[in-house]
């Protein structure tokens, strides 16, 4: 097998993703958006039926290498159980796992036998086929080292785990792992181990070592020991020798994005098949692009980037750098349709940017920035459509949605009284310093379906977007109040009757942010819309919808203590626990944002 050379560079973006190597990916439950409803509800139904597959391994009966033992078969990956190893094998690079001194004797076990069966039609040849076999929640290898059971299973996010059970009185200095098939390993800042395969990396977790007494676990203190530079092992801090120990590392993918210069990632979608789209900015100029994307080449000195990576971070389907010659360029979002186009949003100081013919608004509006919508075709190698979204001063998009008609809904801020609105929507001037906006793009590109401000007097900004079946829009943001006191519209964030919190939190002070939720009709106008916080200071992130169109919203919070002044919790749930100045909220409402579920 052959490997890419060490990754070297000043500097760059690492990207964990909550994606595990061994399963779908956990945002999978954003389904495409270009999805038509009925399909986007049978989409969730079979994401949700394939999730609940519990992990499962399968005896090797001549359906793979004689060495194997077992093996589990997920989206793009194998994996492989030998006497003493482990094989981790996209199909085009492969990382061995080596028990070093291990028991090749080994009893070897499936445990926990699943009602489903395997089978596996290989070639014309039916004496190369196999039917009806088994399959197994766990794996076991019986005194992999004296005393000692090493465990492999899956977790219910189907991400492969294995545990070292050391017995009474066994000695868990004798577990000694090598890897062969790297470049190199190191421990990451939080006491993970990174082992670099060119420019993807495994992250086996910093382990969790505990013991069991009366029913509950004691943590005990643990972490990854090396012993020469392809080798470790665990050091074990003090514990009750008479007891059984675990050691339960978790396995997990990353991969690098990025150059010799700066790198970040701002957002993140994930089609049909589980391909994952990033998108952010990029001061690299050897930033790792593909050939025929749509531009192979630095624009300037900071441009947008949009990177497609196959299901398991194996390769880059496409990147492409995305901006213009005369300025700054960032992607803060991304959205991707059930065809494969991906749409970005964000923001341009480029007067040049690649627009397209036709589009919407060919020519940079004004002020430091103007916000930007494109499509790019499936292969990364063309654009769609490019357009400007600005007026004459600063604007900057940071979220982005698709409907099943291809329509792109784009939510950020503007500082533009010229900011480019339509008729018969819920605000159609800007009301103060800056007010989010909400627009919704043609299929085309070429002319607006609805555009429509959305704030009051103070500071406020859409961070983040989503749609349901019907075409409605939830969008979540900030807003402050401008001045004491704050009054409803037109001075103040625009709300509605009925809805949760109404008006700002009792004693709040000027200048404080709340997070906000806003419901969008199909026309553009207030369904509903409510303020989310206390008073010492909040924001809405990012936001989602499920199919009875309850809105799940989550952000920060340094807002501590009961309602008022605390962030609304609600009954049998802690407030404000973890004791940090900020915290995160996941809060649910239903559909008429009338009740927090």
């Amino acid at each position: 097998m052959t490997f890419c050379a060490e990754v070297r560079r000043a500097s760059g973006l690492v990207v964990f993703l909550t994606v595990t190597i061994f399963g779908t990916p956990a945002m999978s439950a954003s389904l495409p958006s270009g999805a038509a409803p009925a399909d986007q509800a049978t989409q969730a139904r079979l994401t949700e039926a394939y999730r609940s597959l519990p992990f499962s391994f399968e005896p090797n009966l001549g359906q793979s290498d004689a060495r194997v033992k077992f093996l589990a078969r997920t989206r793009g990956l194998t994996v492989f159980l030998t006497a003493t190893d482990t094989v981790l094998s996209t199909g085009r690079t492969a990382v061995r796992m080596r028990l070093v001194g291990a028991n090749s004797a080994a009893r070897i076990q499936g445990l926990d036998e699943l009602p489903g069966r395997s089978h596996s039609f290989i070639g014309r040849d039916p004496s190369r086929w196999r039917t009806n076999v088994p399959t197994y929640a766990r794996v076991a290898y019986r005194d992999i080292y004296p005393g000692i059971d090493l465990v492999y299973y899956g977790t219910q996010e189907r991400q492969l785990e294995y545990d070292f059970v050391v017995g009474p009185g066994a000695d868990p200095r004798a577990i000694r792992l090598t890897f062969d098939g790297v470049d190199r390993l190191e421990l990451n800042g939080t006491g993970d181990l990174v082992l670099h395969v060119g420019d993807t990396s495994l992250r086996f977790g910093k382990p969790l070592v505990y013991q069991r007494a009366h029913g509950a676990r004691r943590k005990v203190a643990g972490r990854w020991a090396f012993e020469n530079r392809t080798t470790v092992g665990f050091h074990v801090g003090s514990y009750d020798a008479r007891r059984p120990l675990v050691i339960d590392p978790t396995i997990a993918l990353a991969t690098y994005v990025g150059g010799a210069g700066t790198d970040q990632a701002f957002a993140i979608a994930v089609d049909a098949t589980a391909n994952v789209y990033l998108t952010g900015n990029t001061s690299s100029a050897n930033f790792p692009t593909t050939a025929g994307a749509f531009q192979t080449a630095q624009q300037g000195g900071t441009d947008a980037f949009v990177v497609k990576l196959n299901s398991a971070f194996t390769a880059r389907t496409y990147s492409t750098y995305l901006g213009g010659t005369t300025g700054q360029d960032a992607g803060r979002g991304i959205a991707v349709d059930a065809a494969g186009n991906a749409y970005v949003t964000g923001f341009t100081a480029s007067t040049d940017f690649p627009t397209t013919p036709g589009a919407f608004q060919t020519a940079f509006g004004g002020g430091a920035f103007d916000a930007f919508v494109v499509k790019l075709n499936p292969a990364g190698s063309a654009r769609v459509y490019g357009t400007y979204l600005g007026g004459a001063d600063s604007d900057v998009g940071l979220g982005i949605a698709i409907d099943a008609g291809g329509n792109a809904y784009v939510t950020g801020g503007t500082l533009s009284a010229t900011f480019p609105n339509t008729a018969g929507v819920s605000q159609t001037a800007l009301a103060g310093g800056r007010d989010a906006f909400v627009t919704k793009l043609n299929a085309a590109g070429t002319g607006l379906s609805y555009s429509t401000y959305l704030g009051g007097a103070g500071t406020d900004v859409g961070n983040a977007i989503a749609i349901d079946g019907t075409g409605a829009a939830y969008i979540t943001g900030s807003t402050t109040c401008a001045s004491l006191p704050c009054v409803l519209p037109p001075a103040d964030f625009p709300t509605t009757a009925g809805v949760v919190q109404a008006t700002r939190p009792v004693g709040e002070a000027a200048g404080v942010t709340d997070a906000f939720v806003t419901k969008l009709t199909p026309a553009g106008l207030l369904s509903y819309s409510t303020f989310l916080g206390g008073t010492s200071g909040d924001e809405g992130l990012a936001i989602t919808v499920d199919g009875g169109g309850n809105a799940y919203v989550t952000g920060g919070t340094s807002s501590g203590g009961a309602p008022p002044a605390g962030f609304p919790v609600t009954v049998g749930f802690a407030n404000f626990t973890g004791g940090g100045a900020t915290q995160a909220f996941l809060t649910k409402l239903n559909a008429t944002a009338t009740v927090i579920a």
